[in-house]
């Protein structure tokens, strides 16, 4: 069998839950005009059958609708939050890790000027390569990194990171996949490359077990459709509690200047939280070095 990574499936859902929110949950507030172009036409079913609110019948088909549909409720306060702490501190560089599926490059006008560097694994990288072909604008940087081998500020120098000057850098998505190791370890080798002035956004899940429960409940769902589950190859590997993120990024010089969770800033958005449980354990914290 070969260990080849494959093209992140996480990532696909996430550009799917972008896609069906898009100017429907938190109209003015949120828009991706990005994410349906990134997806493939099989791709998009499921979104436009949650765009319209109209479950499938059968029911493989209304499995997908609901997890588009929950991809949605979370995606939007998510990618606002995010967007919102990128928007108030300006840099010349932006580096998002583990880029997966974002339109960002594309799609955010404060962005204009910014050298924007995506750095995932190869595999998913180039997936994505592929389906930006006819996206407007200029692309980012695409900085293509085994996170598991190569020295991450290394790559990025020999790709045209600047360490001497102050970076934005988004790490969306990634750390529930990576051991606490792991992520220690990336926030040291960030913090090595980051120059007064740099911010580092980091989303990250903390300890629930109804979370872990229900991840276990869609797979079992999924098994049966006869599908393998999107999450089959990609596992969560570590939880944090804000206290322990945080005692984590100041050890490395940071100082935390904001931390939400996903349940508050859907409620500050006015937005129904139909999944509450999710929402509060996600968590978006933002931290600067002076």
């Amino acid at each position: 069998m070969s260990s080849t990574p494959r093209a992140s499936r996480t990532a696909v859902l996430v550009c799917q839950g972008r896609a069906a929110a898009d100017g429907l949950i938190a109209p003015g507030r949120f828009a991706d005009p990005t994410a349906l172009p990134l997806l493939r036409a099989d791709e998009r079913a499921a979104v436009q059958w949650a765009r319209a609110g109209v479950p499938p019948q059968s029911w493989q088909q209304r499995l997908d609708y609901e997890t588009v549909r929950a991809a949605a409720e979370l995606m939007a306060p998510r990618t606002i939050a995010i967007d919102d702490a990128i928007r108030a501190h300006p840099s010349p560089q932006l580096v998002i890790l583990g880029a997966g599926l974002d339109g960002r490059a594309w799609r955010m006008p404060e962005l204009a000027g910014v050298t924007v560097f995506e750095a995932d694994q190869p595999a998913t990288q180039q997936d994505k390569r592929d389906r930006a072909v006819g996206l407007p604008g200029a692309p980012p940087t695409f900085v293509p990194v085994d996170f598991g081998r190569d020295r991450l500020a290394e790559t990025l120098a020999a790709h045209g990171h600047r360490a001497d000057l102050a970076t934005t850098w988004l790490w969306e998505g990634v750390v529930p996949y990576l051991t606490k190791a792991e992520v220690a370890a990336t926030v040291a080798e960030l913090a090595a490359c980051s120059a007064p002035g740099s911010r580092l956004i980091v989303n990250f899940q903390s300890p629930a077990v109804s979370t872990a429960l229900g991840r276990a409940v869609a797979r079992l769902l999924t098994a049966s459709t006869g599908r393998a589950s999107v999450w089959a190859n990609e596992p969560w590997r570590s939880t944090w509690t804000p206290a322990a993120m945080a005692a984590l990024l100041t050890r490395h010089g940071y100082r935390v200047t904001r931390k939400e969770n996903l349940l508050d800033t859907a409620r500050a958005l006015a937005l129904p939280p139909v999944r509450a449980r999710s929402l509060r354990h996600s968590q978006v914290m933002v931290a600067d070095r002076a």
